[in-house]
């Protein structure tokens, strides 16, 4: 019975930062509202907020498997959160010869790709890290 109720607070804590996690994003996101886009079919922006979902998905995975505690998990999906922020913004300053927020607003797939790419592999180098 202990494994299930951890199983439930786990995911329950998961879902919620998870959540957390994109209402910040679409916070950030000045130039256009995520679901709106995605609601338009953009899939740009459908590929950059699933590669945010996979990779604060991916270090929540790692915290859960490595944690003796559920807080640890709290902790380390609010890192999770601000490394992928942390990494948005490093993006859009690294492509010096176009803007990421205006090129996924304008359905650029290629950079939508990027972005997702750019997700999942700091949600894999946060999550290994986790010891």
């Amino acid at each position: 019975m202990d494994a299930l109720i951890a199983t439930i607070a786990y995911f329950v804590i998961s879902a919620v930062t998870v959540l957390i996690g994109l209402f910040i994003f679409e916070l950030i996101t000045k130039k256009y509202k995520d679901y709106e886009e995605i609601g338009n079919g953009n899939i740009a922006v459908a590929l950059s907020v699933g590669g945010k979902v996979i990779g604060i998905t991916i270090i929540l995975a790692f915290a859960i498997y490595h944690s003796t505690y559920i807080y640890d998990t709290i902790i380390w999906g609010a890192v999770g959160i601000v490394i992928q922020m942390i990494g948005y913004l490093l993006v859009e300053l690294l492509t010096r010869k176009f803007s990421v927020e205006d090129q996924l607003k304008n359905n650029n797939i290629a950079v939508g790709i990027l972005s997702l790419s750019v997700s999942i592999g700091l949600g894999l180098i946060v999550g290994a890290s986790i010891t």
